[in-house]
């Protein structure tokens, strides 16, 4: 009866324009039967809701509240066949409604919601047709209230239930279609949530949140000035370190078209990002797609950096540049990390724009600091693959050419960790760490008053490290001489120096690297600052050291580099002919230096062609104790005389009457060998040498080259030859007391 006669009965109340009856026939069927006890009831208070809508026609939108809320209280109801009727109540109130319902679509939005979820069937397939007809009814209106909506669905889009996941990524691909109603405005208040979607178990759900936010990407693309790049670059920075390889993937190729287009706004996010980014570098093929992708943004953000940024003044520090954003929110202070993420530290302006409309300028500051916490945070992490630590390296030096005042701040804390990045395993990585540390050391920007960063009292020694002269930041006399005088020796700044003495205290404690690497390094250190400085300063520096085993070692080392790498051809001319202050300054230097080694010390001579001196030194040989090891050094010279290096060593014994001292020498080091293939080596050179009677022609009476050379070179070789004798002298001390130790511990072991 209730079903016939209300129809009827609400159209003659329309007719008379009473609307207090229509309400109060409305409150009837909503508080005695739709909100009754009775399951009947409520059933039939539904039905006559849904009746009384379809009779009130167009006028229904005048009393959508009072027809739709009891119907929303029903979708709560225990028995599904209830929520079932609400479903089906509300689709007809709906229907007749249309675009009036729009302003109460938050609350029909959060009902079918909680129905998208529902464990029923049937009242799942209900809520989809009345789901369907609620989006055709938005699809057509353009009197949508996005801004109330937002709220809502942010909330809405954590839910964890795979239904609501895919009703809510259904409503958004609807909104995101619709012409007159933007999205992409409100896209930071959804996107983390979008994110947490894409990890959905479901395949369908994560293809379903791929489509959208593939979607959005695209709209950025195409209007880029009117996006909120700051505020998104956090969410984009925690998911692209994700657990998930899709989510870190898709959040990975959003961070890498948010550099490329909003370019300097994502400057102040720049140490978040590389902590992101970083260790997707080191990436197996197995993620080889996302590691590509980090390497564009890595490089992209790399580009960013520029000289300008490198102003000392805080005040201009900051660079006006044509920014894509058309609002404040674009460069907004940047959002901390949600709880759980690491905390970025990262800065951002946030200052009104300078200029309107196409003229829109925004000012962004480098955030150096925060970039060198996690740049040096990497390198301190042994953990980090090799590539990582490439990067790493190549964006300090990024950052020592483009700002290097600004860097300089930090050189004294990152200094350690790049000296121990030397004993890394990849020559790659010490490739990249050495040109780091020489672009410190060369750097006119490292240049201090004086030389307070390598003042000794910042390198005192240890059990294991050099003796560092009480004024280590200067040079011997005559090396600092040779230094300043040298035309091609470029000025090297205040770190240079405090370079060589750590690389020295490194090579010392860690004798591995020493054997293992130090050729190597000292070789490419030649090739990328000044070959002649770095000589001259290790000489020095090796001249105090009290570790006399050590120093002997590094000298025969640098000999060998010296006399063998073609890096150091250049510096062996030099050195060959003495012809200049500067090269009998630097002969001198190397000298004293080279006295802890007697053999590379004339060997240093034959270089030099200080033949008669190399005689005398050798002369000086049957003083000394001869070891095994002196004698394997001695086989090794014999062995380099038939080098390259030495062929016009070789020639010169054609000269027999100008060069008597280079054939006594050699016959000298050929009376120390025993019996052994050097010695037949050498004495078959010797047995070449032609009779001087035989080689004497019409001019052999004028004195070589070489001789006149030597003759007025301004070298106290005596005072050379007694410098010599005292550092011998040390040595055979300190091997005498090191027996001696030797000797009371194996008598301890005895007793």
């Amino acid at each position: 009866v209730l079903s016939s006669s209300l129809p009827r009965l609400v159209r003659e109340f329309v007719a008379q324009n009473n609307a207090s009856q229509i309400k109060h026939v409305i409150q009837i069927l909503s508080q005695e039967f739709a909100l009754s006890q009775h399951p009947h009831s409520r059933k039939g208070g539904l039905i006559g809701l849904a009746a009384c809508s379809i009779a009130l026609g167009k006028d229904s939108g005048l009393y959508l509240k009072e027809l739709i809320e009891p119907v929303l209280t029903c979708f709560n109801d225990a028995d599904s066949r209830l929520r079932y009727y609400a479903c089906e109540a509300l689709y007809n109130i709906v229907k007749v409604a249309r675009g009036s319902v729009l302003p109460h679509f938050n609350v029909l939005f959060d009902g079918l919601s909680k129905l998208a979820a529902d464990p029923d069937p049937n009242v799942k397939s209900g809520s989809e047709l009345l789901d369907r007809l609620l989006k055709d009814i938005v699809t057509e209106s353009n009197q949508f209230d996005l801004v109330g909506f937002i709220p809502l669905l942010r909330e809405r889009i954590y839910s964890n239930n795979q239904y609501a996941r895919q009703f809510i990524i259904s409503w958004i691909l609807v909104l995101e279609s619709v012409p007159d109603i933007n999205l992409l405005d409100y896209l930071p208040e959804i996107l983390d949530g979008l994110f947490q979607i894409l990890g959905d178990n479901s395949k369908e759900i994560r293809k379903m949140c791929e489509v959208a936010l593939g979607e959005f990407l695209k709209e950025i693309k195409k209007n880029p000035s009117s996006v909120k790049f700051a505020e998104m670059a956090n969410i984009l920075v925690i998911h692209c370190q994700a657990a998930d390889d899709l989510i870190q993937l898709t959040a990975m190729c959003w961070m890498r078209e948010f550099i490329q287009l909003a370019g300097r706004v994502m400057l102040p996010y720049s140490s978040g990002i590389l902590t992101a980014v970083l260790p997707c570098l080191s990436y197996d093929d197995r993620k080889k797609n996302i590691k590509e992708v980090a390497n564009v943004c890595n490089q992209s953000l790399m580009k960013l950096v520029i000289p300008e940024d490198d102003e000392m003044d805080e005040a201009k520090q900051s660079m006006t540049l044509p920014a894509e954003p058309t609002s404040e929110e674009s460069v907004s202070k940047p959002e901390t990390a949600s709880s759980g993420e690491s905390e970025l530290d990262i800065t951002a302006l946030n200052q009104p724009l300078s200029f309107p409309c196409s003229s829109e300028r925004i000012q962004v500051t480098l955030n150096l600091d925060g970039i060198v916490q996690v740049l040096d945070c990497h390198l301190h992490d042994t953990s980090i693959g090799m590539m990582t630590r490439i990067a790493v390296l190549k964006w300090l030096y990024h950052l020592y050419i483009k700002t290097p005042r600004k860097m300089f701040r930090h050189t004294d804390s990152l200094f350690p960790i790049l000296l121990r990045t030397l004993s890394d395993e990849s020559d790659e990585v010490i490739l990249k760490d050495l040109e780091v540390l020489a672009e410190i050391a060369s750097s006119p920007a490292g240049q201090t008053e004086g030389h307070g960063p390598s003042d000794g009292s910042d390198v005192r020694p240890g059990p294991v490290e050099l003796h560092v002269p009480a004024r280590a930041g200067q040079l011997s006399s005559s090396g600092m001489k040779a230094l300043e005088c040298s035309p091609s020796t470029p000025t090297m700044n205040s770190y240079f120096y405090k370079f060589m003495i750590n690389l020295l205290k490194r090579f010392s404690s860690e004798r591995k690297l020493l054997e293992t690497r130090g050729a190597f390094i000292i070789r490419q250190l030649c090739l990328l600052l000044n070959a002649e400085n770095i000589f001259h300063s290790m000489a020095d520096i090796l001249l105090r050291e009290e570790d006399l085993k050590f120093a002997s070692t590094m000298v025969h080392t640098l000999n060998t580099i010296l006399l063998t790498s073609s890096e150091l051809f250049q510096l062996r001319n030099q050195l060959k002919d003495l012809k200049t202050p500067e090269s009998r300054n630097l002969f001198c230097c190397l000298y004293r230096s080279w006295c802890h080694n007697p053999v590379t010390t004339v060997s240093l001579c034959f270089l030099t062609q200080n033949y008669k001196h190399a005689y005398d030194l050798i002369q000086k040989f049957g003083d000394l104790e001869v070891t095994v090891d002196f004698l394997t050094e001695v086989d090794k010279l014999v062995q380099l005389i038939e080098c390259p290096i030495f062929t016009y060593l070789r020639l010169q014994l054609l000269d027999v009457k100008n060069n008597p001292y280079l054939i006594k020498a050699l016959y000298g080091l050929l009376m120390l060998l025993p019996q052994s293939s050097a010695f037949q080596l050498l004495s078959h050179r010797l047995q070449c040498v032609p009779n001087p009677e035989l080689m004497q022609t019409a001019d052999s009476t004028k004195p070589s080259a070489g001789f006149k050379r030597m003759t007025a070179s301004n070298i106290d070789y005596t005072e050379l030859l007694q410098h010599f004798e005292k550092v011998q002298n040390k040595h055979l001390e300190a091997r005498h007391q090191r027996a001696g130790r030797a000797e009371q511990l194996d008598r301890r072991v005895i007793l």
